[in-house]
């Protein structure tokens, strides 16, 4: 009994002694606030209140300590373990999920454009199993590569940025020998992963061409002119190369027949180039153009019934209006075909 009288006796001269006391040294312990001096536990509304009598009192002189988050009140392991909780609770949302996943491969594409190149060759890859009849071979895909390293040896950007920049130099490097349309490209990108439109394709393009002009001395007509006619020539032989024999053999008496003609066709294409200057072609498109030279070729044998404009555009997928086009645009430059002298 005399233990409980004493007991309240204390608390009474301890609650007397906090009622007196100015509450000057505060210290935030596990959420609450404590006085260093009486030992009184403050509730957060009642240290706020006490925050602003020291603010209208500051000759009271009091002390607080700011109060701090619980993560950095905690130990270092503690404060991991809570960062990885949050993070795998924010992971199950699939959106975020989604985001998570397209930044840590973007990321990947950023630490290995200069070391083993894994994450743009798996797009290459991915580009050419989606069913759209994408062929890159290994010196296609060396050019492809080069030139992506060179661009970024120059040019630092967004991860964003580069997936851009590197669709658009595939499709630099496959736009003259493919019969894949820019429309179909960007579609299959899209389906991978790839924010990407026509016009962003385009300027990202025009950025490489700057960057390997700045980089490459400023060639002469000559040569250019030298590099166009390749072009066309190596378009042109892989247009007839896609026709199969199976579409023309009424005309033909054996396989061997066919490919001595198509051998023929290469032969005058190359003497037509030769009568071609460079002005007439600088700006055109090639593979346009290369449809037009076919079915200019084929209307100077003697049966002109063979390549006729339903059957390469059946096979090079220009239609019949733009291969009339560059049709004309021949004539103009050469005179009809059958009289033109090779």
């Amino acid at each position: 009994m005399n233990k409980i009288v004493d007991f309240l006796k204390e608390k009474r001269n301890n609650t007397k002694e906090q009622s007196l006391c100015l509450h000057k040294n505060m210290k935030k312990v596990k959420g609450h606030y404590h006085c260093q001096d009486c030992g009184k536990r403050l509730s957060l509304k009642e240290y706020y209140k006490l925050k602003k009598t020291k603010e209208s009192l500051p000759e009271q002189n009091l002390t607080f300590e700011e109060p701090t988050s619980d993560f950095y009140s905690e130990s270092q392991i503690d404060y991991e373990r809570k960062i990885k909780m949050s993070d795998s609770k924010a992971l199950q949302d699939p959106v975020i999920k989604e985001k998570y996943e397209r930044l840590k491969t973007l990321e990947k594409w950023f630490r290995d454009y200069e070391t083993d190149f894994t994450e743009q060759k798996k797009t290459i890859e991915l580009l050419k199993n989606h069913g759209i009849g994408l062929t890159i071979d290994n010196v296609k895909y060396r050019e492809i590569r080069d030139l992506y390293l060179r661009y970024n040896k120059y040019h630092r950007h967004s991860y964003q940025n580069m997936v851009i920049i590197f669709l658009a130099i595939i499709w630099m490097e496959i736009k003259d020998t493919t019969n894949i349309r820019i429309d179909e490209f960007i579609k299959v990108s899209k389906e991978l992963g790839h924010k990407i439109n026509k016009k962003m394709i385009t300027n990202a393009m025009l950025k490489v061409k700057r960057t390997e002009n700045l980089i490459q001395q400023k060639k002469s007509i000559p040569e250019l002119e030298k590099e166009i006619k390749e072009k066309i020539k190596l378009v042109f032989q892989k247009d007839i190369n896609t026709i199969p024999f199976e579409e023309v053999k009424e005309f033909f008496q054996s396989t061997s027949e066919f490919e001595k003609m198509k051998i023929t066709m290469q032969l005058n294409a190359d003497k037509i180039l030769q009568q071609i200057t460079y002005e007439a072609i600088h700006s055109l498109n090639y593979k346009a153009f290369v449809a037009g030279l076919i079915y200019y070729i084929g209307q100077m044998f003697e049966n002109r019934k063979i390549f006729t404009q339903n059957l390469i555009e059946k096979y090079t997928k220009f239609s019949s209006t733009t291969i009339r086009k560059k049709f004309h645009t021949l004539i103009d430059l050469l005179g009809e075909p059958q009289k033109f002298q090779l």
